[in-house]
């Protein structure tokens, strides 16, 4: 298993499948995990589970809630509509 870090960027308050609040902009961390797809000639992984890390609901404190990455890029791209 091996577990890819990446940061996105929001620059406006956004929503999230999964979180239960509008969450604000900012740098958020997403890890995701994947597995080694075993009997195939090449090195091949599949996606196991995609988390972000968002502030918590007590000051300073952070959570990770489990995401569906195609709700990720729904929020990404509707970050970047300009109107």
């Amino acid at each position: 298993m091996i577990a890819r870090n990446e940061t996105v960027i929001f620059s406006k308050p956004f929503l999230l499948k999964g979180v239960d609040r509008i969450l604000p902009a900012g740098n958020y961390r997403i890890v995701t995990d994947e597995e080694l797809i075993e009997g195939i000639s090449f090195p091949a992984y599949r996606r196991v589970s995609t988390m972000i890390f968002v502030p918590g609901a007590h000051r300073g404190s952070v959570e990770m809630v489990t995401i569906d990455p195609l709700d990720l890029r729904i929020a990404l791209d509707q970050d970047t509509v300009r109107l």
